[in-house]
């Protein structure tokens, strides 16, 4: 199995709270007129979202909004393609995986998982998970 893919196997509330943090990361770089990073938070969001059919729309939502905010009419014209496509995809079954999204890529193109996200999802799982805890005999201290 890849890193990539290794990484993308979250369940399901694991993958909502990295995609709500991936949405905080598009606030704050909006709220600096970081485009770039704003996108590319937008574009992990949507990554993650994809096997979840609300996520994934909402993820379109928010791509939408953030071109009509930008006066990006053809990137709005494309997310309100993808909007469309979200539920043939999802009730076909038929999702390119690790696609970003936007409307500059083919919403029909799979894409591997780009390394820097598939390593921030890792963390992300690692620092999520349960801590472990060893019982220690009295006076081991």
């Amino acid at each position: 199995m890849t890193d990539g893919a290794r990484a993308m196997m979250l369940d399901r509330n694991l993958a909502l709270a990295f995609i709500a943090a991936e949405y905080e990361r598009h606030a704050e770089a909006r709220a600096t007129h970081d485009i770039d990073a704003a996108w590319q938070a937008l574009e992990a969001a949507h990554i993650v979202a994809q096997p979840w059919f609300a996520p994934h729309l909402g993820s379109h939502w928010r791509m939408l909004g953030f071109a009509i905010s930008l006066g990006d009419g053809r990137e709005a014209v494309g997310q309100l393609f993808r909007l469309a496509l979200v539920p043939l995809g999802s009730l076909s079954g038929r999702l390119p995986q690790g696609n970003s999204g936007r409307a500059r890529i083919s919403a029909f193109a799979p894409m591997p998982l780009p390394d820097e996200l598939a390593a921030r999802i890792e963390r992300w799982a690692k620092a999520c998970a349960a801590p472990t805890f060893t019982l220690s005999e009295p006076g081991d201290r």
